[in-house]
This record gives C-alpha cells, structure tokens and sequence, in this order.
C-alpha cells in the first residue's frame, strides 16, 4: 500500500513539472495583460474648476472686501481654482525686487488697504478651500512703451525685417529674446520670487511663454544659429529647421524652469495654459505637447476660445489632448466674455457640458464676465455655473 501510494506521488509531481512552465507562461501573460490594462485605463475625469483673475478685475483683488466676497462666492458656486495675475505689460502686480533692480519698476504694486493683494487672494483663498495658482500672463510679451522694454532694448527680438513691434490680442507690443540669457535669468529670476514668496499652490505660465514664429532675426539669436547649425542666410519662419531649433531652446528654457520651481517646492503645481497645439507649435513655437511627454508639467489647460460648439469640440477632441490627459489634469479653457463682447450663458453651458463629457476640466477667461458684465442676471448666471460646476466628486484644496 505505502508503495503504491509512493508510486502515485511521484506520478503527480511528474506531472506538475511538465505543467509549470504552462503555469508559468498563463501567469506572466495575465500579469502582462493586467498591467497593459492598468496603462490603457482611462484616467478619471479632471476636476479643474478654474476661472482666471485678469487686470480688468483690479476692482476685485485690489479690495479686501470686494476680494473676500469673489472667493467666498466661487467656493460656493463649486469652483475649485483661481489664476490670479501676477505679471502683465512688463510690470508686476505685487512687490518685486527683480523687478525693482532691473529698474524697469520704481512703485510698490498694493491693494487699497496698503496690502500686498497677491498675498490676501492667496489667503482668502485658500480659507475657502480654494486652490491659487499665481498666473505669468504676458510671458516674454511687453508694450514698448514699457519701462523693460526702453530700459533694455538689447533684450528684444526682431522679425526679418527689423521690424520689432507686433500686433496681437494685447494690442501693440514687443517681444523680449527667450534665447537671449539675461532675458532668461531675469524671468527665471521673476518665477523664482513668486513661488519662494507667496504661498501659492504653483506658477502658470501661458501662449506668451513663446515667440511669434516670424521673430528671432536679432543679431544674437541667428549668430547662435548660425554657431550650432554652421548654416548661414536667413531662414524662412517656416523652415522646419529653423522652427525647431527655436522651439527647442524654448523647450529647455521650460526644463530648466520646471527645475527651479520643484527645487524651492516639490508639490508646486507647474501648469500651462497654451494655444492648441497645432497653433502653439507652428505659430509660437512652444511644444507643449513635448513637455507633457518629458514630465515638465502638472497640468494643462487649453485655450478653446471657440464661438460654436462644433469648432470648440474639434479641438477639444484632438489627439494631442486625448494623450495629454491620459497623463496629466487637462482642461478647456472657456471664453465667458470680452470688454466689448458679451457670451451668452448658453453657449457657456454647452461647451462646458461638452468638455465636461469626455473628461476634461474648465477654465473661464475671466472673472468679471462670469456674471458681472454678462447678458443674463447676476442670480441667474451664478446659479447656472453652480449647477454646471455641481457633479465633479474630486476634492479641491484641503480646507
């Protein structure tokens, strides 16, 4: 009996030998599977809620009453995030010694009560849950009557022509040299101030945060072309070459941006808010697609400032957004309204609906047009954003 039993024994261990590697393969191949479905799964729906705090809403942010009353009113209407600006036409909108030593700002930017208005956005803000992410609007963008760009013309670009101005949705400006290094350090240095100064939840930087592709003809720029390519002439904006070479360097000027902001804080939010990509790349150089790809951005948030549904949802559906948030928090940005044009509630609600349905967050440009300067009613508009705003689950800033 223990023999034959013995003889049965040595039968089943020969056979689970032979099974093993069968084993073995069916559980490498579901580990496999589990992973590749692990990376394929969709990522959950992003829950920015943001509107952007502009210069035309200095008679919010620049009085503590009138600043309590906005956040408290956001928080309520189930917004989650405020832009605040902090640098616009060459100027900065708080206390800045960058600023101040390169003498391109000799008044202390402060709020009617004599207070530094970026900090009490920041702290009101964030007494309502709210996140704060200090916004860099105008980038390497100034008016040339601006003090930085008469007290430091060498810093400016040109076209091909010589040509130095340029007009664009901010009016007539110039453009500083984003290759040029002291224009790097000077900016590199303005970011530094705000995320080692204020307590914000991070720094954006925007479509500005480029070039026009029709500049970069300064002397400087297409000497260090002609240095690092040995080509020689005058490339056409669109020479494919010329665009990238451009588009590179502003590409580790944000790699090294990235570095510095997660050098002084690790969590801070570095996001970025461009032109759709198609745009942003071909016309103002800026790759964002390319950043997201090497890990230099937290968040992204798209200007879509369509005026139908159908061209909001073409770019709001393209691939290069589809893989973005696959990655990171990705939003639409939501045009409420112009000075000299109102947006109907309407069409607010449907493009946010529409983003909303294929997973993507919303910003709205701006904050006076939400409701304040708006066709509809006060009551009503706010009422339809709460609503709107009401079936994200995700939790805003820890209160």
């Amino acid at each position: 009996m223990l023999l034959t039993n013995l003889h049965t024994i040595r039968a089943h261990i020969r056979q689970f030998r032979l099974r093993l590697p069968l084993l073995f393969l069916i559980a490498l191949l579901s580990t496999q599977g589990l992973a590749q479905a692990t990376l394929l799964s969709p990522r959950p729906p992003s829950d920015i809620r943001g509107v952007w705090l502009t210069i035309n809403d200095s008679v919010i942010w620049r009085d503590k009453a009138n600043t309590q009353k906005a956040v408290t009113d956001l928080a309520r209407l189930n917004f989650n995030t405020i832009y605040p600006v902090v640098w616009n036409s060459g100027y900065t909108l708080y206390p800045s010694t960058v600023a101040k030593q390169a003498k391109i700002q000799d008044f202390v930017p402060q709020g009617k009560q004599g207070q530094d208005t970026l900090a009490d956005v920041i702290e009101k803000g964030h007494q309502q849950g709210l996140r704060v992410i200090p916004w860099m609007e105008f980038g390497f963008m100034t008016p040339p009557s601006s003090e930085l760009a008469l007290q430091h013309p060498d810093w400016l670009t040109q076209q091909a022509n010589g040509d130095r101005n340029w007009v664009g949705a901010a009016g007539e400006v110039v453009w500083l040299n984003p290759f040029h290094p002291e224009v790097q350090t000077f900016f590199s240095d303005l970011v530094t101030e705000v995320v080692s100064r204020y307590d914000g939840d991070g720094i954006q930087f925007d479509d500005h945060t480029s070039l026009p592709n029709s500049f970069g003809y300064d002397p400087y720029t297409l000497s260090l072309y002609a240095k690092e390519t040995k080509k020689t002439g005058m490339p056409h904006p669109n020479d494919p070459h010329w665009v990238s070479w451009r588009a590179n360097k502003i590409s580790s000027f944000i790699e090294q941006l990235n570095k510095r902001v997660k050098a002084i804080r690790p969590n801070a939010v570095f996001s970025v808010a461009p032109n759709p990509y198609d745009t942003a790349y071909k016309g103002y150089l800026q790759d964002w697609l390319g950043w997201i790809r090497k890990g230099w951005v937290d968040e992204l948030i798209v200007q879509i400032y369509r005026p139908t549904l159908e061209s909001f949802m073409a770019q709001a559906t393209r691939p290069e957004l589809t893989e973005a948030r696959q990655k990171i928090p990705t939003g639409a940005g939501i045009l409420t309204g112009l000075q000299n044009r109102k947006i109907s509630m309407a069409q607010i609600q449907s493009q946010t609906r529409a983003a909303q349905s294929i997973g993507l967050g919303v910003t709205y440009f701006y904050y006076e047009s939400l409701w304040d300067e708006a066709p509809e009613p006060i009551a009503q508009r706010q009422s339809q954003f709460q609503a709107l705003l009401a079936n994200n689950t995700l939790q805003s800033r820890a209160r």
